[in-house]
């Protein structure tokens, strides 16, 4: 793959020689990092070029794609052949999705998938691509990281990402993956959206009484920051959250390599930084997201704000979850949000609660939610655990017949529908879904 990438970064030199690029990225982490990084590739090479950032690639999309531009694809398009292949473009593709349709001639496209590769985040072939173009680029390597972190994809770290991770310069920790690391553990426990605690979650003084309790104490009045407990002190929480959050099904789901990178000259988690990113982008702020991403002073203290505004809205869709309408059996749970929850962040439910203990494994949970202009429904699917069935698939197998958009992975897909077809869509997907389950 990756000499595809150098060949692929020769091509679009050659392109874009005397011609302006479009870029168009996914709204998502991954996909704001991946924009990041070939917004100042692309400045350092003096090329001509304007962005933009979709939640996802619709029929108006490219009913406004620019005719004589070179359209750069970041994060997105493997799944939306049959617009691209109307275009009169040069059409360049780095993505990580799964491919479902011919590729069309006019597309020059890098995908793992297509490669047998590991799996890589549209962030990491973005800074390959960048490196290609310029090997100053190198500097831009922490943004793939924060990119692989956000689509969590740090767990199962191949020989591409082990190498770009040394481009990084970004240190590495084993320990709870709670975040942000660098911050006092009693201020974690109280506003971690990770997980959840009754009685402590969002309780100063239930989190003192928590943490007496196993034997973490104060130094000096303060709690240590996550980084700086000893193996003890983490060892114990491990096992006091394990047993006593109502979200951890096993502890393996809070252990793991904690990423710390220089940001704004100061040491920070990059899943905190990921988080803001995506806080940003999915509340409308997606030149805040970038402008962070590349380390913008003014930027930072707005990120911060739009976090928190964010995370309000989290807790806010979560507690109206139980007032919504549903249609569940053992298999399957489908959460009809309407207007009751953004469309920006119903992704998120659905990923709260499909980490959530209330559920068995290998259950889908589908959440649905009108977009902003009411005329569209946002699909949200994940799947419980890490065993079931290929929701992308069977989003797929429905959008192949009531029609619409469709993108993702296996167990973390979504899509988009005409509103006017929501009911055939749900009693489409409700076939397919006892059918797959059959199946199994």
């Amino acid at each position: 793959m990756l000499n595809a990438i150098s060949n692929v970064a020769k091509q679009f030199l050659e392109k874009t020689e005397n011609k302006p690029i479009q870029v168009i990225s996914h709204h998502d982490t991954d996909g704001i990092t991946s924009a990041s990084i070939i917004t100042k590739a692309l400045q350092r090479l003096n090329k001509e070029f304007s962005l933009r950032i979709v939640k996802q690639l619709d029929s108006e999309v490219f009913k406004e794609m620019p005719k004589d531009k070179v359209i750069l694809f970041l994060d997105l398009a493997s799944n939306s052949f049959q617009y691209i292949q109307d275009l009169k473009n040069q059409v360049f593709i780095l993505d990580h999705h799964e491919i479902i349709s011919e590729i069309p001639g006019n597309v020059t496209i890098i995908n793992p998938h297509l490669f047998h590769e590991e799996e890589i985040s549209g962030a990491g072939l973005s800074y390959l691509f960048a490196k290609e173009l310029d090997n100053q680029n190198t500097d831009l390597a922490y943004l793939a990281v924060i990119g692989m972190v956000g689509d969590m994809l740090e767990k199962n770290l191949g020989k591409i990402y082990t190498n770009i991770l040394k481009d990084s310069k970004v240190v590495i920790k084993k320990g709870l993956t709670l975040y942000p690391a660098t911050r006092p553990i009693d201020k974690i426990l109280e506003y971690s959206s990770d997980i959840y605690i009754p009685n402590v979650s969002g309780s100063s003084a239930g989190v003192n009484a928590f943490l007496r309790d196993i034997g973490v104490q104060r130094i000096n009045n303060k709690y240590k920051n996550l980084i700086e407990l000893n193996p003890e002190e983490t060892s114990k929480l491990i096992t006091a959250i394990s047993l006593q959050s109502t979200n951890i099904k096993d502890s393996s789901e809070i252990i793991g390599n904690i990423y710390l990178v220089n940001f704004f000259n100061k040491i920070e988690d990059v899943r905190q930084i990921s988080a803001m990113i995506n806080a940003c982008s999915r509340l409308g702020e997606s030149g805040t997201a970038i402008s962070l991403c590349l380390q913008n002073k003014k930027a930072k203290a707005k990120a911060e704000e739009i976090y928190t505004h964010y995370r309000q809205n989290i807790v806010s869709a979560l507690a109206d979850l139980p007032h919504l309408r549903k249609i569940e059996n053992k298999n399957y749970l489908i959460i009809l949000a309407e207007d009751k929850i953004k469309d920006t962040i119903i992704g998120t439910i659905a990923s709260i609660l499909s980490n959530s203990k209330n559920y068995e494994e290998g259950k889908a949970i589908i959440a649905m939610a009108h977009n902003e202009r009411g005329d569209k429904i946002k699909v949200s699917a994940r799947i419980v655990g890490k065993n079931g069935k290929n929701i992308r698939e069977v989003l797929n197998s429905v959008i192949e017949e009531v029609g619409g958009e469709v993108g993702g992975h296996k167990f973390a897909a979504g899509c988009l529908v005409e509103k006017e077809k929501e009911q055939q869509f749900i009693d489409m997907l409700q076939k397919k879904l006892e059918i797959e389950m059959v199946k199994i």
